[in-house]
């Protein structure tokens, strides 16, 4: 099987080093202002709705400076924490920016977040002032009582606009490598919050060390479809694109014939998205193609057969020019990488974009550490694997079981700083020496690629005391148009020896539910029919056991996983 070295990805900083910064990493400021010293009329931010914006880094850092001097001048230095929340936009990184340029601590908060919620990550976090979009101004700290100063993302209130600030000059204290830049929340509006303590080195060597094992460009096109305050848009579009000058295009809306318009708007180059996205985009393709008919589908996909063998045995990547006409139809035909993180993805999905002629890959990593710490190489990705481990980090597999398969923990200068004010649960997960528990279970190959099997938390013990990971059975669904999202949870089976069997909670595509006129015995039937299909590919002691099927959405996050908990407690006694 083919393996590659490491790309040199930062060598170029020791033209900086001793000038613009000391020491091994620069700071996020130091990182954004090399990269204008380097390509200042490069684009930077980059929006096509409402308006048209667009900035170049020499324009974004002027802004990004006035933000800076602005939150100065009402005090704010190291120490203090800003957060800021609303849809993607060049002014949502502009005050992002902002407050690290001002030396404080960024808290990028879900914009989808009740009032009451985000207001409890505010007054934990200790924040005391917040930026975020105009709809939402008014609702959060409404009564006063967090003390809260708000400024507005966008234009058109008596709030003061993100593009409008400035203020005088003013000193600014260097933020060490050890200083926290970013909190981000994970998760938690009930119980203590869990807020991720990233700091200056985490997010800078994480921003470099992944190169190592994937170039990006200064001419490449990011495109930030996914929320920015997850970590895993914040450092894979965000600080990968301004680390090497490349532009950023701005999506609002999750909406695919929103996001076509906009890949082949911007000429996106780079697109970073979950699989339920990929998944969708794939299957409608195939779709498309299988309705001219039986000998264009097989030919099709013949030849797509052939474009992958040619490129993963030899290196030569066909597929683009051989099917053109299919990746226009997804907006991909300027498109070199496309990356899928945040779940995991079906082999097929991987393979078939592959075949088209799209370098396709996975990435792995955690909010806990910065967070990429593994990415399959374009040259020599392995289709199984969700990547290959960064230089400077270590993998350790702890108590494997029979396959080899354990506890994933995981080394390096990525990895967090700890939880917020929350040492108990810091202590949970990171080791005195510095190894972090991921909660993962998967096993790594000789060669450094790791391969996963679930998350020890959703493991579900059999009669036969199996341990069963519910991500691998959902894996088997996740080409099926005719389903819309599937959970895979326990049941009880027997309450005195602990044992669960296997449940399947589904909600049925719109379009299908539509196709038989939201007929539920006609829903159960099909839906039930496709569990016996794919159960026929499991192993007996994976066999789903119990089905039901849901009229109403199952609770998603907002990068699109289902909240598996909430969908435990409402659905497992029932």
């Amino acid at each position: 099987m083919k393996t590659i070295g490491y790309f040199d990805s930062y060598s170029f900083l020791d033209a900086f080093r001793g000038k613009e910064f000391q020491g091994k990493w620069p700071n996020v400021r130091e990182m954004f202002h090399i990269t204008v010293l380097r390509y200042p009329e490069n684009a930077c931010f980059h929006a096509f709705s409402p308006v048209e914006e667009r900035f170049t880094y020499t324009e974004a850092e002027k802004k990004i400076e006035a933000v800076a001097r602005f939150l100065a001048s009402k005090g704010v230095g190291k120490g203090d924490k800003i957060a800021v929340s609303g849809k993607n936009s060049p002014e949502w990184a502009i005050a992002y920016f902002g407050i690290i340029y001002a030396g404080a601590t960024v808290v990028p908060l879900d914009y989808l977040l009740k009032d009451n919620e985000m207001e409890t990550l505010i007054s934990f976090g200790g924040v005391t002032k917040l930026f975020i979009d105009t709809e939402r101004i008014d609702a959060i700290d409404k009564d006063g009582k967090l003390g809260l100063e708000k400024f507005a993302l966008e234009s058109g209130t008596s709030y003061p606009f993100v593009l409008d600030m400035d203020g005088p000059e003013f000193v600014y204290e260097r933020a060490e490598g050890s200083d926290v830049a970013a909190i981000l929340f994970t998760s938690g509006t009930t119980g203590t919050p869990k807020g991720v303590m990233l700091t200056h080195d985490n997010l800078i060597s994480d921003c470099y060390l992944a190169q190592c094992n994937m170039n990006i460009y200064s001419t490449d096109v990011f495109y930030a479809i996914l929320p920015i305050h997850h970590a895993y848009t914040m450092l894979a579009v965000l600080y990968e694109a301004t680390s090497v000058g490349a532009e950023i295009v701005f999506g609002k809306k999750l909406v695919v014939t929103q996001i076509l318009k906009e890949l082949k708007q911007g000429k996106v180059t780079m697109f970073l998205a979950v699989p339920m996205l990929f998944n969708k985009m794939i299957g409608a393709l195939m779709s498309g193609v299988r309705k001219k008919g039986i000998v264009v589908y097989g030919l099709i996909r013949a030849l797509m057969g052939f474009s992958g063998f040619v490129k993963k045995v030899f290196g030569v990547n066909i597929g683009k020019k051989m099917f053109g006409f299919l990746l226009s139809k997804l907006s991909l035909e300027s498109n070199r990488i496309c990356i899928c993180g945040g779940g995991p993805l079906p082999a097929s999905t991987f393979r078939m974009f592959n075949e088209l002629g799209i370098d396709f890959v996975q990435g792995y990593g955690l909010t806990e550490t910065s967070p990429i710490t593994h990415l399959n190489p374009v040259e020599a990705y392995r289709e199984t694997s969700v990547g290959k481990l960064f230089p400077e980090e270590e993998v350790k597999i702890v108590d494997p079981d029979s396959d080899g398969n354990g506890l994933i923990f995981i080394k390096g200068p990525m990895v967090m700083k700890g939880y917020y004010n929350n040492e108990e649960a810091t202590k949970e997960v990171l080791t005195e020496d510095g190894w972090l528990n991921t909660g993962d279970v998967g096993h790594q190959d000789k060669d450094g690629y790791l391969y996963l099997t679930g998350r020890a938390k959703n493991v579900i013990v059999t009669e036969g005391g199996k341990n069963v990971f519910p991500e691998e059975i959902e894996d088997h669904f996740q080409l099926y148009d005719d389903i819309d999202t599937i959970c895979i949870i326990p049941y009880v089976i027997d309450k005195a020896m602990k044992s669960e069997g296997i449940r399947a909670v589904i909600y049925p595509s719109e379009n299908y539910a539509k196709s038989v006129n939201r007929d539920k015995a006609a829903i159960e039937k099909h839906m039930n029919e496709i569990i016996e299909e794919v159960n026929r590919s499991l192993q007996s002691y994976k066999k789903i056991t119990k089905v039901t099927v849901t009229d109403k959405p199952l609770p998603m996050t907002s990068t699109k996983k289902v909240k598996r908990f909430e969908v435990i407690k409402e659905f497992r006694e029932n």
